[in-house]
Formats: C-alpha cells, sequence, structure tokens
C-alpha cells in the first residue's frame, strides 16, 4: 500500500527541481552552495546596522513643505544643525551658582566635537526656576554619531544637589531613539531566537530537531540583511531602526511558519516511504506550492508599500518582500538538504517509521470540524457578529501620531527635559517653527507670523541669497496636535502674503508625515485588497472563495485594532498611535492572516477534487489544523517579542500582529472560513468546474467524515489516500 513505483508520477519540472536537494548526490552540492552564500549573509548581513536612516524628515517626500524648507536651509549658517536643548530645574529657584554652572558648562560644550557655534545665551524663565540654553549639532554627515554627541553633552551638564539637569530638544529626542534602536538589536534577536526555540521544541518534543529549522531561519536573517545591506548602500531603499527591528522578527516567523509546513509533511511522506531521499522530493512537490504561494502573496503585498509617499514606509516594503523571499528560498532548497542529510534520526523520540498510521485526520482538528458541520450557518453568523462587536472599539485609535512624552515606555531624559521646558517656558522653545521666504517681503512674513495665534515669539529676521529666514516659538507643547493646528493655521496666513514663504521645522516635519501617512492609507489598503484578491483567484480558481477570504481578512484586522485599542488604554493609558500604524498593521495582519487562509484552502480544494467539499472541508481542517496552529503560535511570539521593547511604535505594532495573528489561527481560520465553507458548499468554487456537476458530489448527513475516505471506510490517515 505505501510502494510509490507502480504508479510514479511523470518527473515534472517541479519534481525535478525537487529532486535537486533531496537527491543522494545533489544534496551535497546544494550543502556547498549554501556555505558560499552563508558566509556572505554572515559577513553583510551585520552591516546593515549602519546604512539605516532614522532622521524623520528625510523619510518625506520632495513635494512637502518641510522638505523644502529643509532644502533651503543650506542657505543659511547651521542650516543642517539639530537643536539640543540644555534645562536646568532648581524648584526652589535658580541660584547664582547655577547660573555658574550652566555658563560653565556652556563653555566646555561649546568645544564638544560636532557642535556648531555661537550657541545660544542662557534663558531664566519668569518664575525663576529654571534655565536653558540651546546647542546646535552640526547633523551634516547623518544622524549616526547624534547618540554619542547627545551622551558627551549629558556627561558635562550633569545634575547634582538639588539641580535637576537635562538634554532635551530635537536633538536630544533623536539621541535617545537611536540609542535605544542601537541598544535593542542584540536583545530583540535573542529573545526571538528565544521564542523560536521554546515554540519548536514543545512542537516536535525533539532534542534535536528544534536546531534545524533555527538554523536555516537565522542564515536566512542574515541573507535578507545582506541583500538589504545592498541595496541601502546604493540608495535603492531606505532603512530605519524600525524597519530592522520589523524584518528580524518577520524572517524568522514566516521562515518558521514555511519549516513547520515542510517538516509535517515530510514526516508524513517518511510513513510512506522507506527512503527518505524519496520522502524529501515528495514532500517538496506537495508542499512548496502552497509555501511557494503563501510567501509570494505577503511578498506582492509588502511591495505595494512602493506606492507609498513616505519612504520609510517605501523602504519598509521592499525590504520585508526580500525577507520573505530569502526566508523562502532557504526553506525550500537549504532546510530539505539539511533534513536529508540528518535522517530520520533527527526526529528522535518520536521517529515517523515505515508503514506506520499518520493520526492528524483524527485528532482534535477533525472533532472540531465535525462540531461545525452540525450548524455551519450559525457558527458563522455568530463568530461573524461577535468579531464585528470587537471591531466597534477600534474607532477609539487616534492615528494623529505619538507625541514624545508618549513614544518611549521607560523614563528617558529627552521626554524629562521637554516636560521641564514646557513647566518653566514656551512650550515649543528649542523646537521652533522655521520660515524663510523672499527677503524683500521680511516685513509683511514677520507680521502674519507674530500675529498667528500661540505663536509666543519670533526671532530677528536672518537674511541671505535674497531669502529670509524666522524662527517661530510656539506657545504650545512642539508634539501636540495643537502644534501641528499652529502650522497649518501659519501656511493658511502666509498663502495670502508675498515672499513665497514656506513653513518648516520638526513641528511641520511632523505634521507632513501625518499628512503622507493619511494618503498612504487611502492608497495602499484598497490596493492591497486588490492584489491579494487576484492572487487567490489565480491560485484556488475560484472568485467566492477568494472573496470569502478577503472579507474574513478584513473583519479580523477590524476586531483585532479593537482588541488592541482596549489592550493600549489598559497598558499605556492612551489609545493614541503611530501615523504610521494603521497601514503597517494592516499590511501584515492582511498579508500574514491570508498566509494561513491559503495554507488551509489549498489543501481542502485537493481534498474537494477527490472528496466533495464538505469531506473536503473537513479533512483539510482536520489534517492542518495542527501545523498551522503551530504555525501561529510561532509567528505570535516572534512578534510579541517586539511588544517587550521600551519604543511604543514597535510595542504597538508587535502586539497587533501577535493578537491578529493568534485571532486568525484559532478563530478566523479554524472557525470562521471553515463553517462559511461548509455553509456555502460547492458554490464556493465558482466558477470553477468544482461548483458544477462535474465535480465530485456532496450528498447530506451522509457523507463521509474528515477521517473517512469516500470509498474505503475510516482513512488511517491522509498518506495512505495519497498512495493508492
Amino acid at each position: 500500500m505505501f510502494e510509490a513505483t507502480a504508479d510514479a508520477p511523470k518527473r515534472s519540472l517541479g519534481r525535478r527541481l525537487a529532486a535537486i536537494p533531496s537527491g543522494r548526490r545533489t544534496k551535497w552540492l546544494v550543502l556547498i552552495l549554501w556555505l558560499f552564500i552563508a558566509a556572505f549573509a554572515f559577513t553583510a548581513g551585520p552591516k546593515l546596522a549602519g546604512e539605516q536612516q532614522n532622521d524623520s524628515s528625510t523619510f518625506l517626500p520632495k513635494s512637502a513643505e518641510s522638505t523644502q524648507v529643509g532644502e533651503l536651509e543650506s542657505n543659511f549658517r547651521n542650516g543642517s544643525a539639530i537643536p539640543a536643548v540644555v534645562v536646568y530645574e532648581r524648584i526652589s529657584g535658580i541660584t547664582a551658582a547655577d547660573r555658574a554652572a550652566a555658563a560653565a558648562d556652556a563653555r566646555a560644550i561649546a568645544q564638544v566635537d560636532r557642535v556648531a557655534s555661537p550657541l545660544a545665551p542662557v534663558v531664566i524663565s519668569k518664575d525663576g526656576q529654571a534655565l536653558q540654553f540651546v546647542v546646535p549639532i552640526d547633523s551634516s554627515g547623518g544622524f549616526s554619531t547624534l547618540p554619542g554627541t547627545v551622551k558627551e553633552l549629558r556627561s558635562i551638564a550633569q545634575s547634582a544637589d538639588g539641580l535637576t539637569v537635562k538634554v532635551a530638544g530635537p536633538a536630544g529626542s533623536s539621541g535617545d531613539f537611536l540609542q535605544a534602536f542601537g541598544d535593542i538589536n542584540t536583545t530583540l534577536l535573542l529573545f526571538t531566537v528565544l521564542a523560536v526555540v521554546l515554540v519548536l521544541l514543545v512542537t516536535y518534543r525533539s532534542p534535536f530537531l528544534w536546531f534545524v529549522p533555527l538554523l536555516a531561519v537565522l542564515i536566512a536573517d542574515n541573507l535578507a540583511q545582506g541583500v538589504n545591506y545592498i541595496a541601502a548602500s546604493n540608495d535603492w531603499l531606505v532603512v530605519n531602526g524600525q524597519t530592522a527591528s520589523i524584518l528580524l522578527v518577520l524572517v524568522f516567523g514566516a521562515g518558521t511558519d514555511y519549516a513547520l509546513l515542510l517538516i509535517s509533511r515530510y514526516r508524513e511522506e517518511l510513513r510512506r516511504f522507506e527512503d527518505r531521499h524519496e520522502a524529501m522530493e515528495e514532500a517538496l512537490v506537495r508542499s512548496a506550492g502552497a509555501i511557494a504561494a503563501s510567501a509570494i502573496t505577503v511578498a506582492i503585498a509588502l511591495l505595494t508599500l512602493l506606492f507609498s509617499t513616505l519612504e520609510s514606509t517605501r523602504g519598509l516594503g521592499p525590504a520585508s518582500a526580500i525577507g520573505i523571499l530569502c526566508a523562502l528560498f532557504v526553506i525550500l532548497t537549504l532546510l530539505p538538504t539539511l533534513l536529508v542529510v540528518a535522517g530520520r534520526w533527527i526526529f528522535w523520540p518520536f521517529v515517523p517509521r515505515f508503514g506506520t498510521e499518520s493520526h492528524e485526520a483524527s485528532g482534535i482538528w477533525s472533532r472540531v470540524g465535525q462540531a461545525i458541520d452540525r450548524r455551519p450557518r450559525r457558527v458563522w453568523v455568530v463568530t461573524a457578529v461577535l468579531l464585528a462587536g470587537v471591531a466597534v472599539a477600534a474607532t477609539g485609535l487616534n492615528a494623529s501620531g505619538l507625541p514624545a512624552r508618549e513614544s518611549f515606555r521607560t523614563t528617558v531624559d529627552s521626554v524629562v527635559g521637554q516636560q521641564i521646558i514646557e513647566d518653566h517656558f514656551e512650550a515649543g522653545r528649542g523646537t521652533p517653527v522655521v520660515v524663510i521666504g523672499q527677503a524683500d517681503a521680511s516685513s509683511q512674513i514677520q507680521k502674519a507670523v507674530g500675529n498667528t495665534q500661540n505663536v509666543a515669539l519670533v526671532s530677528k529676521p536672518v537674511v541671505r541669497d535674497g531669502l529670509v529666514r524666522f524662527e517661530a516659538t510656539l506657545a504650545v507643547a512642539p508634539d501636540t496636535d495643537e502644534a501641528g493646528v499652529v502650522v497649518e493655521q501659519l501656511r493658511d496666513v502666509l498663502a495670502d502674503t508675498p515672499g513665497e514663504a514656506k513653513v518648516g521645522g520638526d513641528v511641520a516635519v511632523n505634521l507632513d508625515t501625518r499628512d503622507a501617512a493619511a494618503r498612504d492609507r487611502l492608497v495602499v489598503i484598497p490596493l492591497v485588497l486588490l492584489v491579494v484578491l487576484i492572487i487567490l483567484m489565480i491560485l484556488l480558481r475560484a472568485f467566492t472563495a477568494s472573496l470569502m477570504l478577503i472579507l474574513t481578512v478584513v473583519l479580523s484586522f477590524l476586531a483585532t485594532l479593537g482588541i488592541c485599542a482596549l489592550l493600549f488604554d489598559l497598558v499605556l493609558g492612551s489609545t493614541r498611535v503611530d501615523s504610521n500604524y494603521p497601514l503597517f498593521a494592516f499590511i501584515f495582519l492582511v498579508a500574514l492572516g491570508v498566509d494561513y487562509n491559503i495554507f488551509l484552502m489549498t489543501r481542502v480544494r485537493e481534498e474537494s477534487e477527490r472528496l466533495g467539499t464538505r469531506a473536503g472541508v473537513l479533512r483539510g481542517l482536520a489534517v492542518t489544523g495542527g501545523v498551522i496552529t503551530s504555525a501561529g503560535i510561532v509567528l505570535a511570539a516572534t512578534f510579541s517579542v517586539l511588544a517587550s521593547l521600551p519604543i511604543t511604535p514597535l510595542f504597538q505594532i508587535g502586539t497587533t500582529v501577535a493578537v491578529g495573528v493568534l485571532l486568525d489561527t484559532f478563530i478566523v481560520r479554524s472557525v470562521l472560513v471553515p463553517a462559511l465553507s461548509l455553509d456555502i458548499g460547492r458554490a464556493i468554487w465558482w466558477p470553477s468546474a468544482l461548483a458544477g456537476s462535474s465535480g465530485p458530489a456532496d450528498d447530506d448527513g451522509s457523507a463521509p467524515s474528515a477521517d473517512q475516505d469516500p470509498q474505503n471506510g475510516p482513512a488511517t490517515g491522509e498518506a495512505e489516500l495519497l498512495a493508492r
């Protein structure tokens, strides 16, 4: 029954390709080739960190007004400088000794490398409890040295004897962000590896097997970083710290998922084939299509981010797509080779013996399917209503962007310093709005800016090369919605004055980033849905099934946002999210959610072609339930590592993907999709032949169950059905 010689399939292209990593001789050639590829990966991969661009102003398109102001600033002295604000506070009142200490600190800071001159004069607050001075830091050479410069400033200006000293302003905040991203790389890798190892140990219950997929995804991660390093170093894409962090967990999560699917099928085939090389070839032939279709769907969905205007978002798309394709390449070439070289013993102590039975089709997921089959319409209606009810909470999310004080989950100097500034000075001091226009309209521009609500101070004009530059200090905190409103008002007022004045600075950058992110959502989200729908239709050859999967994934996405809105309010005390959060969450949840449905529905179609739709749905759920559940847990575990990091945007996206993947795995894929498929019946395959009378017949309650062959009674496992 287990021999596959009499009815051996023709040597198709797919089978010939599968024979390369699983062949008795060719596996060694593949292994040698991978030694060279791995050497490149582990050499080039670590260099990606040096190509990160974390200056938010570089993320905006050239058409953004704040970007244009940034370019015009090169005409003025210190145009490439980013200000740090050194602020001192003594609640009992600033003393003469405090003033002397601040003056001494200013003289020492002026000698620090990359500090531009001159420093702004020391300013004392009206209440006499604080003083500050602004330090321009030269950023013309990039932001990579900024954390070190800020750290040196803090080593000079230190708190002592009741005097609190902090380095804040744009330079202080950027330095803290860059330092945080630099510190988390090793931590993120360590905890991601630990999460994957734990899940693999629980899944396989083997002291050896877990190491093989882990080695494969480690190589895939370094290969992805190496390829992205080449792209970033040639200015083909922009990579920042957030992209690099997401890339790591995405490659680990998706790569481990693909490994689980391949190993699961390999274990099945080892029961049918005595020779492990033949078993691996058959496993690749049977599973590579679904794995590749899933990976390509995710990669294409990610590439739609190229239609974004924000460079940071555009960069995330191809960088992540490269990661997915590298994971696919490793899992379909290196992993089979490693498993075949290792032999059956790698599964010890649960070694799949030739001729033994598989029990996947009669386990818990078979019972879940039978329970759904009793009343499928009631099941999907109740499930959909519950998900829709939870989704209502998503309306509470505020995607206008995170203020600096909410961007970290730990206390950092720049946030504390900004609060001191807001308590004692004009809230926007140190983070001015920059206005540049024609010099011959200087007086009109100055008057218009000074008369704008919530503009506390306007600097003296600086004229250079026919242009005039003003700095406007706001009366509101620079990272708030109110500050954005001031920028909008300034742009409206200046549009009616001569001089073609433009408004920029960090406050304007934040506003333009928010507006660009809103535009990107309107463009990219419909495009992703269209692309995924087309891919599903090609893969499943059925419009009804494809539309059903799209609708269920969107419902799952909205429900996930609802759950996360409640979690963020509970854990963070706020439902404000990064302006890029909705788009990133949508891309990852829709792409990865469709992933699991592809694994399920491609198997359901395969079984429906032989058994009919009803039995095909039940059997597809039964035989894929275990491995898809394990895959979902792995992906959720890897993304949850982001939730442990101190940077709020990463916490938010990590939490959201983890919650969404678990929701997809245990509710959407295992309950909602099977119930809808059973209720719709064979019409789910419209317009393919399976939807008509030419497909296998579906009878009533007497149709075979998921663990029963329609002609030969109870099945002993999928391997026997495939061998017949």
